[in-house]
């Protein structure tokens, strides 16, 4: 088996290339887009330090894949979520029909409509279905035998028949008001671009990560997230949840105001001490669940 040792500009471009890709698995894994970027991140950067540990692989994307996969399941562990296991069946004669049908529906499934599946389950209709793999793919990125995979995977889509057909029973989550008020006055500040107001919200130790391109840490450092947002006008915030959680939709005022992304603030008091900022990242938008309260 031959194996080769990838330059680092190389792997680094192709995690690049592969994020959005990799955040859609990682995303359906946990039932969370933002959780999902918080797995990419950590796969990401696992894959630079076996990089630089001198890692020789024999197929890069099957290897960033695999890495993260075990991220997904690291993650799931931490959260203490399910860790049920599949009885492996004798399922070596069940034909693979990965079928139109069955790719349309795993892509259709919301987040949290897989979280209904085992982990084994989980996986093998997102890579299979989903994501496009084949099943021996499939075995080498999970590590699971072709007789378990073939079992997830026919129970887990006969588990998405079902709740396909059962009703949406999600309801608009309730905003505390004081948490409203103080998102409400961020977002007017930041529309009137009166940035000198916003700065005057935000703690002195403010952390910002602004996903997909940097990390900031401190007002200081703060000014020039703010200044960026200053020189350029494609966006309008606006008040909404995203995944249950209140949040701060960034609009797109020159595409119909669609909905191009969304920051998570985090509050000491009346203070702002954490902004995690999704504008670069619009496969997270894309597959979250976003529900807007203004507009």
């Amino acid at each position: 088996m031959s194996t080769a040792k990838f330059g680092r500009a190389e792997l680094e471009a192709m995690l690049v290339g592969l994020r959005p890709k990799l955040h859609r698995y990682a995303a359906r894994m946990a039932g969370s887009a933002i959780e999902g970027e918080d797995i990419v991140q950590e796969a990401a950067v696992k894959a630079l330090a076996a990089h630089d540990d001198g890692a020789l692989v024999e197929r890069p994307e099957q290897w960033l894949f695999r890495i993260a996969h075990n991220a997904a399941q690291d993650h799931l562990r931490r959260r203490q979520r399910e860790r049920s296991r599949i009885t492996e069946a004798d399922m070596t004669t069940v034909e693979d029909l990965s079928a139109n049908a069955e790719a349309r529906l795993g892509a259709a499934t919301s987040l949290r409509g897989f979280m209904r599946l085992t982990l084994a389950q989980r996986s093998a209709v997102i890579l299979v279905d989903v994501l496009g793999l084949s099943l021996f793919e499939t075995c080498a990125v999970t590590g699971a035998t072709l007789a378990a995979t073939k079992a997830a995977l026919h129970r887990g889509r006969a588990e998405l028949k079902a709740l396909a057909t059962a009703p949406d029973d999600m309801t608009m989550p309730k905003l505390d008001p004081k948490e409203e008020r103080q998102l409400r006055r961020y977002i007017d500040l930041f529309n009137a671009r009166d940035f000198d107001g916003v700065r005057a919200l935000i703690a002195e130790d403010i952390q910002v990560d602004v996903i997909n391109r940097a990390r900031l840490r401190g007002k200081k450092e703060a000014s020039t997230y703010f200044g960026n947002y200053d020189r350029v006008d494609d966006w309008a915030l606006s008040l909404g949840f995203v995944e249950g959680r209140p949040a701060i939709l960034i609009r797109n005022p020159q595409a119909a105001d669609a909905v191009r992304g969304f920051m998570l603030i985090d509050w000491r008091g009346d203070e702002v001490t954490a902004i995690r900022d999704f504008r670069y990242a619009p496969y997270c938008a894309a597959e979250a669940d976003i529900r807007a309260i203004d507009g």
